[in-house]
Parts: structure tokens; sequence; C-alpha cells
């Protein structure tokens, strides 16, 4: 597919968006920020929801508590259209907020669905953000149904809600730890109360959230760009398992759940962290790097030119490059400032839409062999469409790596994959995608070697560091609500939180 044809929400009007070669890609999951103790909270809030733009564009949305009342604002679209004026930012008022970006992983777009979600306890105002998917939230729902409980989202980040609410404890952090020991699956959750601003990550750490400081105030995010942004400073990670509760009189950590070994999503180095981050303590960008030259290590094949699927695939070509002692070369230029067009979504008019976006650079391609650095395959349909581009520039040779291993499974933790048969590593062996995609070769990391870059034992020395789920099928945590035989499209309803 070379571009998703959807309607503007304002007009009415049929929309292509010229994204070609992000359309074939693993969907970033959601970010969410938090600040407390800061009399420009909101404005932070938005600041730092733009540096996580990229985990999120269908949505946005900030709530704010200024000593007596709550505050909220949300939208759809990216986090410049909702939040651009001054006077939206001043309604926010307040030192304390929280923020989120969205990106649902199945159903529709709508306001009802926008976080962070608001609701009213005997306590007070209380308001959640999340990233991540709850892999029992049917199960649950269904249960809350039949107690009485009135769901107003289909997200699966109300069922935290409605468990605190039914919950007989009385301190707000007790509830929430009540409703977080029902929960499986994956979550970086931030609160806002009256009085608090409250972070925690799932047991086994699934999804990132860091904790900064701004002079006097303390920050969550869901990466160290976010802090950059402000000019606040990295503090640490909440760890796995942890609840972080900020109030007035600082920082308090909490561990209401059994220590386990964390399995933080490797695809967070390969693909969805902005290269500028550091995660768990290591730097985004040079762990892509380091993945580009374990790659030409393994799979090294005699080529002119090493040439990145922009913008992703820059850092490991860039390291695949260093290894082989070939020249890195920008063969694929991408226009940065076509975004969305609206023009009717015909058949050919959406194929063009490629050439809207990217192109060839024609005179670094022709009569030369080209080796191509992409982070990932999906269905494979962009692959192609890359091929053929190369191909049509004149290039004698085409050879691709593919700085993650084959994406074999489906993510059930807050990443937007394709059902499992939808995957071409799940139904083509690693040749019959090569004939597929039309390359005169094809190779992916290792599974040993991709932990090998990540400075760690081959994953068959030892028990796994990471969530490597859709590589490997292995599903650290329970996925109740498939557990019936249902299909994930029908169950992945609620995983509208991403």
């Amino acid at each position: 597919m070379t571009g998703t044809v959807l309607m503007d929400p304002r007009s009415g009007a049929a929309k292509i968006t010229t994204n070609p070669f992000d359309d074939d890609k693993l969907r970033e999951e959601c970010g969410v920020f938090g600040i407390h103790g800061h009399q420009d909270a909101a404005a932070h809030v938005a600041l730092g929801l733009h540096a996580l733009q990229h985990r999120g564009q269908e949505a946005a949305g900030i709530v704010s508590y200024d000593g007596t009342q709550f505050h909220a604002e949300r939208g759809l679209g990216h986090v410049g259209d909702i939040f651009s004026s001054a006077d939206v930012i001043a309604k926010l008022k307040g030192i304390a907020a929280i923020g989120h970006n969205r990106y649902s992983t199945t159903g529709e777009t709508v306001l009802r669905n926008v976080q962070p979600i608001f609701a009213e306890f005997s306590f007070g105002g209380f308001a959640v953000a999340h990233n991540g998917n709850l892999t029992n939230a049917t199960y649950l729902r269904k249960r809350l149904v039949a107690r009485g409980c009135i769901f107003q989202s289909t997200m699966d980040t109300e069922v935290i809600i409605h468990l605190m609410a039914t919950s007989h404890h009385h301190a707000v952090v007790d509830r929430m730890i009540d409703a977080l020991r029902q929960v499986d699956g994956a979550y970086s959750l931030v609160a806002l109360t009256a009085t608090q601003v409250i972070g925690v990550r799932d047991p086994l750490g699934v999804r990132p959230l860091i904790i900064g400081k701004l002079d006097d105030s303390y920050i969550f995010a869901s990466e160290s760009c976010a802090l950059d942004i402000i000019g606040a400073d990295f503090v640490r990670d909440v760890a796995p398992g942890e609840m972080v509760v900020i109030d007035a009189s600082g920082m308090h950590s909490i561990r209401p759940f059994h220590p386990t070994e964390g399995r933080f999503c490797v695809f967070e180095y390969i693909y969805f962290a902005r290269p500028d981050s550091v995660m768990e303590g290591r730097s985004v960008y040079d762990a892509r790097k380091r993945i580009g030259q374990e790659l030409a290590r393994e799979s090294h094949v005699d080529a002119d030119v090493i040439i990145p699927v922009p913008d992703s695939g820059v850092p490991a070509a860039m390291g695949y490059a260093v290894e082989s002692n070939i020249p890195f070369e920008l063969g694929i230029i991408r226009n940065h400032y076509v975004g969305r067009t609206f023009i009717e979504p015909g058949e050919h008019i959406r194929h063009l839409g490629v050439k809207l976006k990217h192109n060839a650079n024609r005179a670094l391609v022709a009569g030369k062999r080209v080796i191509l650095v992409d982070d990932s395959i999906v269905r494979g349909t962009t692959s192609v469409k890359i091929v053929e581009m190369m191909r049509a520039a004149g290039a004698k040779e085409v050879h691709m790596r593919i700085a993650s291993p084959p994406t074999t499974h489906s993510c059930f933790y807050g990443v937007d994959t394709p059902e499992r048969e939808k995957l071409l590593a799940s139904r083509l062996d690693v040749e019959g995608m090569r004939r597929y995609i039309g390359v005169d070769s094809l190779a992916y990391i290792t599974h040993d070697g991709l932990y090998r870059a990540m400075g760690l034992p081959g994953r068959d020395g030892k028990a796994p560091r990471f969530c490597d789920a859709c590589f490997t099928g292995d599903y650290p945590i329970p996925l109740t609500d498939w557990a019936g035989g249902e299909s994930a499209a029908q169950l992945s309803l609620l995983a509208e939180s991403a």
C-alpha cells in the first residue's frame, strides 16, 4: 500500500497520507508526560508531547490541576494543532499536569478515546494516561459490566478506572495498587490527583518511563528527548514494577509487586524511540549503529554503496558502512515538507504518493551494487516498492539487510502489528521473502547478533533480558483475552490506549 486513505475530521474531505514507507512499519505506541511543581506545568507538558510526537500522531490531551479544580483539553491531530494557541495553554492552569499522545491499535479515533482519562472519585478527581496494552482487559471489562459499571470509552485504560472505583481501599495510591494487581499486560502510566503526580511501570517494565527534574519540579516522560526540549535533567528510569509518587514533600518510591527480571521492549532500540533518547542506560543512536555493525559482520556482501531506508534505517546503515568499509550515501531522498495531501484517493494517485515523499538519488544509484539497510520488514509491500525504485534508478544489484530478526509474531503489548498471517516472515522463509521483495540477497540480524549489539550474551546463551516476542513468540505476559481462541482482531477492540 502506498498511502492510507482517511477522512479529514474537520472538512470530511478525502485525505491520502503520503507516508508510503511508514505505512508498512510497526506503529509506535503512545507517549506520556507529567510534571509536578512548576508554574508553567501545562506549557511544559505540551513541549514534552511535541518531543514525543513520533510515539502517536492521532490525538493528544492534557489535564492540569490548579489547587481548586481540574482542567482538560483534548483533540484529534498533532500536538501543534491542538496546543498551538496561548489561550489554550492559559486555560490549563496549575502547577501539576499530565499529557498523552495517542496512537490506537484498532478502532476509530474519536474524542471519547483521547487521553488522559478523567474521573471523579470519592477522594476527588483522578486523571490517567497510559502507554501499553492490558491483555486481560476484555475479561475484566465483562466482570465489571456485570457488576453494574458503565464504560464511556472502548479503551482498555478505562478498566483501571473502574477497578479503582470498586476497590475497598480508601487512599488513592492503595486503590491504584489494588487495581494494577488485577491487570495483566504492559503499561507505563502517569496519573494526576489533587496532590500528586504518579508514575508506574508494569512488573516486567516492557514499556519505558523515566524521571527527570527541572529546578524543584519532578517529571515523568516516555523518553529522555522530552526532557531535553525543556532543559530538564535526567534522574533515572522508573524501575520495572515501581510506583513513584511525587507530591509537595518530594519523590517517594513504592514497590507493590513481587520483584522479577525486566523484559524491556527491544524494538524501542530498533525503531520506536527517537535516536537522541537514552533508554535503560543505553543510547538509542549508539545501539542502532552497533546493530548495523553486527549485521555487517554476520551477513556482508560485496557492494559499492550502503543506502539507508529513511529515516529509521539511517543509524544502522551508518554502522554497517563503518564495519564494511563501504561508502554510506543518501540514495533515497525524503521530502519532509509533503505531510498530508488532500486529493482524491484514486489508485494512480496513491502510487504517485511514493514519489511525493521519497525519490531515488539516481546519480548515486545508477550502475551501482546497492545494499539497502532497513530496521524491519512487516508486510513486505513497502520493501517491494523500494526495490522497484532502486531498479528503476539503474541499480546494478540490490541487496537488503534488516536490522532486526524476522517479525514472525504479532505484539499484544501496545504495538500495532498486523495479524500474524499478514506478517511476511510468518508465511515465508528468507529465500521466499527474497523472491517476493525482488532483491539479489536478503539477510536479517540473528537473535544472538541483536543481543550482542546490546552488549549482552546471545539470546541462546542466557535467559532473555528483553521482550522479543515479535521475533520469537515468547510472550512473557499472559494473553488472557486470547486464550479462548477468539481472533486478535475481535478481542483487540479494547487495545486502544497503545
